[in-house]
């Protein structure tokens, strides 16, 4: 399987990244599913146009719990290239994907380009636009599962996500949350004192050589 770590870690804190525009395509076998991801760096992706590991990480962790996907209504946080929500839909569960504007089109061609010859064995995906704490009122809160890979590192974000997660974890839903721990970016603090404010939350696997952790997080009975 191709990887998309480096030996150091060059995530930012602002959204420029890459000043050229060119591409890249990958091909990642997830949970018995070949896809075909192409990153777009540049035209103002930023965050969104690589496949980052803790992605991947969440994917294994699915695969090694034998977490059960087809049939699950699931939403997708920052969902960038859109690679775990596109394996969860090859794998038969009811995807919504969600980004920024800037990043839809660069998700909707990742879709499109990982349709099974077969078609979809659920609904397609469906992408949309979701700005934490803005406009998540616009969402349903009837899922069955919550995904975030990698969206942690702006500090001035984590009280409008915790706010979304909440509106979408209401009827239930459980979260699972992958993130590379950023100290720089205050990412330890997300999960010990902005999620735990109105979540239970809960380590279940700690991958020491990516520094990448993944929590399963679920709505306080009292919120």
């Amino acid at each position: 399987m191709t990887s998309a770590a480096e030996d150091e870690d060059p995530f930012p804190v602002e959204d420029c990244l890459f000043s050229e525009t060119f591409s890249n395509d990958a091909v990642y076998v997830l949970m018995g599913e070949e896809l075909n991801i192409r990153q777009v760096y540049g035209a103002n992706l930023g965050v969104a146009a690589p496949v980052w590991e803790a992605a991947l990480h969440l994917c294994r962790y699915f695969e090694e719990q034998s977490v059960q996907l087809k049939g699950k209504r699931v939403i997708e946080l920052g969902a960038g290239t859109g690679v775990v929500g596109i394996m969860a839909a090859r794998l038969g569960a009811e995807v919504t994907l969600t980004d920024l504007p800037v990043a839809l089109s660069h998700l909707e061609a990742n879709v499109f380009a990982n349709k099974p010859s077969s078609g979809w064995p659920s609904a397609p995906p469906t992408v949309l636009s979701l700005s934490w704490g803005k406009d998540h009122v616009n969402f349903c809160s009837d899922w069955d599962l919550v995904l975030c890979a990698d969206i942690i590192y702006l500090p001035e974000t984590y009280p409008l996500l915790v706010e979304t997660l909440a509106h979408l974890c209401h009827n239930g839903a459980t979260a699972y949350l992958s993130s590379k721990m950023r100290k720089e970016h205050g990412t330890p603090a997300f999960y010990e004192e902005f999620l735990p404010s109105r979540f239970n939350v809960e380590l279940v696997q700690r991958d020491d050589k990516q520094n990448n952790n993944i929590y399963r997080a679920s709505l306080r009975a009292d919120q």
